[in-house]
């Protein structure tokens, strides 16, 4: 019986090749994404699972309760050494310390070889690699670690720095200072980690690099990239350990430091999906892209049932004659669920070539090296499997259902009609179902990307445009004095600036501030901006009140912005010139207030920001350029200026659009996703007006002769679907409406979701569906009458 039904099936669509493979081709496009999108959550959902007791491990983030409550995903460097001697809620703690953007040096008999790693390095405990399981193939991690001098690399980083000689024993320099000599190599780590540095120093000797920092006074600095991890005794919760935190507080602040001081645990799954501190992929996203994923099943699936049933009509005489011969209702059913499964069989073929052939595309996008290893997971079979069974049913059911039902006097007769197939209301609700995902994912396209180019577009409040950033690789004032007057001589660099960071900056220095003679320092933290007296005039910012501070070694006054004058409470702008104001201990009079502008992305709120020069902090030079300026020139003299190091440049727009990089790739996703579910639509309406353009040909060819014109034929085939686009859209207009208004709650300066955004889905929908559907009808208006009556 199987055997029957399979060779029968296959007639079938010898037979009906245009049925079969626009059917084919639309099921396939939908697996395909499926796959990929199952690909993307799985390889997310896995991050740092494959850790022994991952459960139990926690991260240590501090919270700082002044106005509102502000999270760090760092600690201060003291506290794991206290929670491992004060409590004994974890079996092991380590601290690391990690530092991007490093030059490490392999010194040589006749020239030394650097590299930039954009990883950086990291400190790390020798409990550390009891925490987390990072294999090495050559030494011990623990003693390597236990070492001063010690280093582990991974094996890419072997083979970078030393080709295939032995690494063990080779000596490493970081930052032109401090050599260090590999004890061991770790096996190369796995994509799925939120743990990247490459390169490990032993712990002690992080207090050559850091004296203070790494000191066991270090309690009221917290630097980004000092974190703590503790692996927790069986039974112990977080939650026990967050109750005794407030008496480690006690001991290590004072009262009033101890009220702002607070800290959590984080559990190692959460760390990759919590973007309020330094999490990559907020799971939403993930969510929307997973319901994606399910809507474009479902909108391959709505074009099988469509063109089955529209078709049923001219299959009624055959499912007549295998019912007078004998067939069952369920004989009937299950050949035409053969001939379902035959179908998704191809597409599922089709589709795991698509999606093996999508992936490096998909990689490339994310940054990720993402893998489809269908024989090594049994997940990813599962899903294929599970996949192929859902679409087999919710694809070939009802069809089937339809043609089982058939009465074989009135199908041998040739008596049938839309009637006895349901009519067109399933149909048109299919259809409205179909092309509302597709509204929806228009609409939230549109969204996204008016969001992304309102964010990079909008007045920060300073100037962006044409202006170059170039690091400060060391504290030496005299070379960084050096390196802004020859680039000054460039012909084109119109202004040059020594400074901290640029306005707006994921790098950020925050600490106390104290007003006047008030007896304790405010209840909120100030953001530092260290500069010198070029730094305003280049970046734009514009002064409301006072002055910009004058050339100078050291501080002789702060520039503030306006929300530093609101919640100091102290009057207007102008009335607060001349006032003291002592920030990290440095003490000296507000000489100017700066109008605000936004110093984080639009996610965030302005922040209080002080002003001042502080020339041992310049970490950057920044460059206001124009066209004419010789990008070459910028490099030489830098290189001249800092032989020893490697050049880099960034440009300030560009460090600002990666505020909005997950932004980005979620709106090329949606971008592709929507293109493809409206593809799959207009492979279904094409198919369905093929459909009806068969059935209505003599009608078609009657009405001419009566003297219908050929935009009149147009409109018989056009009114239906005009109609059922605008259903979908009224339909998915208010439930793209609430998606995208949730979306756009994560943003403080947003846009608004109005006309501009609806009108253009709405018409872009109806000009593709209108062009799909054109086609095909002027095909059969454009018929001669004779022939169309003659088709019967």
């Amino acid at each position: 019986m199987f055997k029957t039904y399979v060779v029968s099936s296959w007639r079938h669509l010898l037979r009906n090749k245009t049925y079969a493979f626009i059917n084919i081709l639309g099921l396939s496009l939908g697996i395909a994404c499926a796959i990929l999108i199952f690909v993307l959550v799985r390889f997310h959902l896995s991050f740092d699972t494959f850790h022994k007791e991952s459960d139990r491990i926690y991260r240590i983030n501090t919270e700082f309760h002044d106005e509102g409550i502000n999270r760090n995903a760092a600690v201060p460097v003291p506290l794991g050494k206290a929670f491992r001697n004060d409590y004994t809620f974890a079996e092991t703690v380590a601290r690391v310390v990690s530092y991007p953007n490093t030059l490490i040096s392999i010194p040589g008999d006749k020239n030394t070889k650097k590299f930039q790693e954009d990883d950086g390095i990291a400190f790390a405990e020798p409990q550390y690699f009891d925490i987390f399981d990072f294999p090495t193939v050559e030494g011990d991690a623990k003693k390597a670690m236990s070492d001063p001098t010690g280093a582990l690399i991974t094996q890419t980083i072997a083979k970078k720095y030393f080709g295939t000689e032995d690494p063990m024993g080779k000596r490493l320099r970081f930052d032109n200072k401090y050599d260090y000599v590999v004890r061991g190599v770790l096996k190369d780590l796995p994509a799925n980690t939120d743990r990247k540095q490459q390169i490990y120093f032993g712990w002690d000797s992080y207090k050559n690099y850091q004296p203070y920092m790494a000191s066991d006074s270090s309690w009221g600095g917290v630097y980004s990239g000092s974190q703590c991890f503790a692996r927790l005794r069986p039974g112990v919760t977080a939650e026990a350990v967050e109750r005794a935190f407030p008496s480690l507080t006690k001991k290590y602040y004072s009262a009033d430091d101890a009220k702002v001081w607070h800290f959590r645990m984080q559990p190692i799954s959460d760390i990759h999906f919590n973007t309020d501190m330094d999490g990559y992929a907020d799971k939403k996203y993930l969510w929307a892209v997973s319901f994606i994923g399910l809507f474009l099943i479902v909108t391959a699936s709505v074009n099988f049932v469509n063109l089955a049933t529209a078709q049923a009509l001219n299959r009624s005489r055959e499912i007549g004659v295998r019912k007078v011969l004998g067939s069952e209702p369920m004989h009937v059913f299950w050949q035409f669920m053969a001939e379902t499964a035959l179908i998704t069989l191809f597409a599922l073929l089709v589709g795991l070539g698509l999606a093996y052939a999508g992936l490096p595309g998909l990689n490339a996008l994310l940054r990720r090296p993402m893998s489809m290893d269908l024989f090594g997971s049994w997940t990813l079979g599962a899903f294929i499997l599970a996949t192929y069974v859902l679409v087999v049913f919710l694809a070939g059911s009802y069809p089937g259902l339809v043609l089982a039902r058939f009465r074989p006097a009135l199908a041998l007769k040739g008596k049938l009609d839309q009637r006895h197939i349901g009519g067109f209301s399933l149909r048109r609700i299919l259809v409205v179902l179909q092309f509302s995902i597709s509204q929806l994912l228009i609409i939230g396209t549109l969204v996204i990307a008016r969001q992304i180019y309102y964010s990079e577009h909008a007045d920060l409040g300073f100037v962006k445009d044409g202006v170059v950033t170039v690091p400060l690789p060391v504290t030496d004032v005299v070379k960084a004095r050096t390196l802004r007057d020859r680039m000054l001589e460039i012909p084109g660099v119109e202004r040059a600036s020594l400074c901290y960071q640029p306005p707006a900056s994921q790098s950020n220095n925050n600490t106390s501030v104290q007003y006047e003679s008030r007896p304790k320092t405010e209840n909120w933290s100030i953001n530092e901006k260290y500069m010198d007296d070029q730094y305003i005039p280049l970046f734009g910012l514009k002064l409301i009140a006072g002055r910009n501070i004058f050339p100078s070694d050291t501080a002789n006054g702060f520039v503030v912005n306006e929300t530093t004058v609101h919640k100091l409470h102290a009057g207007t702008p102008l009335e607060i010139i001349g006032h003291q104001l002592t920030v990290d201990a440095l003490k000296g009079p507000i000489v100017g207030v700066v109008k605000d502008f936004n110093n984080y992305s639009f996610r965030g709120d302005i922040a209080p920001i002080a002003f001042y020069t502080y020339p041992k902090s310049f970490r950057t030079c920044a460059l206001r350029i124009n066209a004419r300026t010789d990008l070459h020139a910028i490099e030489r003299v830098w290189n001249d200026t800092y032989p020893q190091y490697v050049f880099s440049r960034q440009f300030l727009d560009e460090r600002i659009a990666r505020f909005y990089e997950q932004d980005a790739t979620l709106l090329k996703l949606i971008e592709i996703f929507a293109g493809i579910a409206i593809f799959i639509g207009c492979l279904g309406l094409y198919g369905l007006v093929s459909f009806m353009a068969v059935r209505k040909t003599k009608e078609i060819g009657v009405r001419k002769v009566l003297g219908a014109g050929i935009s009149q034929i147009l409109w018989l085939f056009g009114r239906e679907f005009t109609r059922l686009l605008g259903i979908a859209f009224l339909a998915a207009a208010p439930v793209a409406w609430w998606f995208m208004h949730r979306y756009l709650e994560s943003f403080k300066y947003r846009i608004t979701i109005g006309w501009e955004v609806f009108v253009p889905a709405l018409l872009g929908t109806f000009a593709i569906a209108a062009l799909t559907v054109s086609y095909r009808s002027w095909r059969a208006a454009a018929a001669r009458p004779v022939k169309s009556l003659r088709s019967e």
